[in-house]
Parts: C-alpha cells; sequence; structure tokens
C-alpha cells in the first residue's frame, strides 16, 4: 500500500497533508495486515515541469525522515510515486520508483495540434 499525500497542497486533491504523516505511525503500526511501501503524491498540473520539482523533492523529503524516524515500519518505504506523463522526468531525477504515463500511452506524443 501506498500513503497519499497531498504535497501540492491543492484543495481538489486527497491525501494526507505532509505534516500529518509522521503521526501515522502509531494507527499503522497496530494494523498487523498492512504493510506500507511507500508515499504518492501527484503535482499540479502545469506547464511547466520543472515547477513540479518542489512538490516531488518535498514527498522524498519527508520520505527519507520517515525511514529514519518509524524504524522498521520506515524500512518499507521503498516506493515513491510520483510523476505522470507531463512531468515524469522531473520527478524520476527527484527519486520517483513508480510513474503514471498513462496520457503518454494511449494518447501518443505530444504534438503541435493538441497543444502537447
Amino acid at each position: 500500500m501506498l500513503l497519499e499525500v497531498n504535497a501540492s497542497r491543492e484543495a481538489n486533491k486527497s491525501g494526507f497533508a505532509p505534516a500529518d504523516v509522521p503521526g501515522l505511525l502509531g494507527p499503522l503500526s497496530e494494523m498487523k495486515s498492512l504493510r506500507v511501501e511507500g508515499l504518492m503524491t501527484m503535482a499540479a498540473q502545469l506547464d511547466d515541469p520543472e515547477a513540479c520539482r518542489p512538490t516531488f523533492a518535498e514527498l522524498r523529503g519527508l520520505r527519507d525522515r520517515l525511514r529514519s524516524d518509524w524504524g522498521p515500519l520506515g524500512a518499507r518505504l521503498e516506493h515513491l510515486s510520483m510523476g505522470m506523463s507531463n512531468d515524469f522526468e522531473v520527478a524520476v531525477e527527484e527519486g520517483a520508483t513508480l510513474v503514471r504515463i498513462g496520457s503518454s500511452l494511449f494518447e501518443g506524443p505530444p504534438g503541435p495540434e493538441d497543444g502537447r
């Protein structure tokens, strides 16, 4: 399972607030059949993928802190799911292990006729 974190802080997105995630250790550790394997986020939909970097860097930093603070549970946080078709290169540079590129696969490469 991945915990969704609203690192972009957009009202239209769901997920835990970054500041609330460290407090989940107690409740999560009590759920013996639940295995948290990482964190996920979606950056704001922006024309410049580079503008998404702070969101991705924040999630990576949060994961890194949780790895040390959460002990054995933190050691499982192997995955960072972040980045979509428009910004996945930046997400990978910031440590993404999982990306969502459905638009690129199913809609084809960007073209001038559709503004992508």
